[in-house]
C-alpha cells in the first residue's frame, strides 16, 4: 500500500484551525494525522489522493493561512515513520493495553492487544477506533458472532475475540489490510476464531448471521451498505458505526430507522462521532 503525505504549516498556528482542516480532510478520505509544531501531517492512500484539492481546505478562522506540501511515501518509509513517530502504546478504558511487538507489557494491565504497526489506521489512536473499542468493552460479547467491516489492522475483531466472541468475520477491501489482520490475529493467538475476507459488503455470504456488526468506515459507504449489514443481523443484533461527523448523524440514524433499527447511544470525541444501534 502506498500513501501520500501532505504537510500543512499554519501561520499563525491555531489548534482550532487544525481541527477544522482535519475534519475536512477526513471527508476526502484522509485516514491519519500527525501533529507537528506548526500544523499537522495528513496521510491518504495513493488511489484517493487528489493534488488539486490540497490547497482548497479552509481553516475558517480569520487571519490563519497555511502552506501545503505533498510527497509520496513508500511502504517501508511509512512503516518506519508510523512506528517511530506515532505508534505508542495506549490504555483503553483502563482495561486493555494496546502495544506493538516491540513494546514491553504493561505492569498492571494484563489484558492486551498486540498490533504490528504496518497500517496507520487501526492501532487504537484514532478517535473513531477508540470509541468503537469503548462500545465493545461495554457489551457482553461471550458467545457472540461478530462482523468487523473495514477491519484495517483487525484490532476491533481481535478485541471482540479476546472478549469471548464465538467467531469473528473481518472484512476489508485492501489486500494489505487483510494480510495485516491475519498477522495480527496470529500475534494475539486468535487466528482460529477470526476469518478474514477480502472485499466490501459483497464479501458477506448467504446464510451469514451476526450478533454484532462493527463498521468503522465513512458515511457514504455506511449508508450504501447498511441494508446489507441489516440482512445479516439477527433479531436482537447490535450495529456499531463510526468514521463520520455530527452533520452525518441524522442521515445515518434516518437510514437505520428505515431498516428497523433504533439509536441506543452516541459517542463524541473531538469532531468524530460513533453510534450504537439495535434492531427494534
Amino acid at each position: 500500500m502506498h500513501y501520500y503525505k501532505v504537510t500543512y504549516k499554519l501561520t499563525p498556528y491555531s489548534e482550532d484551525a487544525c481541527d477544522i482542516m482535519i475534519s475536512q480532510l477526513g471527508e476526502l478520505g484522509y485516514e491519519s494525522f500527525l501533529e507537528t509544531e506548526d500544523g499537522f501531517e495528513a496521510y491518504i492512500q495513493d488511489q484517493f489522493y487528489d493534488e488539486g484539492v490540497i490547497c482548497t481546505i479552509d481553516p475558517m478562522i480569520e487571519g490563519v493561512g497555511y502552506e501545503a506540501e505533498a510527497s509520496e511515501v513508500e511502504d517501508a518509509d511509512w512503516n518506519e515513520e508510523w512506528e517511530k513517530n506515532y505508534f505508542k502504546p495506549i490504555e483503553v478504558d483502563a482495561t486493555y493495553y494496546v502495544r506493538g511487538p516491540q513494546h514491553e507489557k504493561h505492569p498492571s494491565i494484563p489484558k492486551e492487544v498486540i498490533i504490528d504497526p504496518k497500517n496507520a489506521f487501526g492501532a487504537g489512536h484514532h478517535e473513531t477506533t477508540g470509541m468503537m473499542m469503548h462500545f465493545l468493552l461495554g457489551m457482553e460479547l461471550k458467545g457472540k458472532r461478530v462482523a468487523d467491516m473495514g477491519c484495517g489492522t483487525g484490532i476491533l475483531g481481535i478485541l471482540a475475540a479476546k472478549e469471548g466472541a464465538k467467531s469473528v468475520v473481518a472484512v476489508d477491501i485492501d489486500q494489505f489490510s487483510v494480510d495485516n489482520t491475519i498477522e495480527n490475529c496470529e500475534l494475539n493467538g486468535v487466528e482460529k476464531l477470526v476469518e478474514v475476507r477480502l472485499g466490501g459488503a459483497e464479501a458477506l455470504k448467504e446464510g451469514d448471521e451476526f450478533d454484532v456488526f462493527i463498521a468503522n468506515i465513512n458515511r457514504n459507504i455506511l449508508i450504501e451498505d447498511m441494508g446489507r449489514y441489516c440482512g445479516s443481523m439477527g433479531k436482537s443484533s447490535t450495529l456499531l458505526l463510526s468514521g463520520f461527523y455530527e452533520e452525518d448523524v441524522e442521515k445515518l440514524v434516518g437510514k437505520a430507522r428505515e431498516l428497523g433499527m433504533e439509536l441506543i447511544e452516541k459517542q463524541e470525541r473531538k469532531e468524530w462521532r460513533a453510534l450504537k444501534l439495535a434492531k427494534r
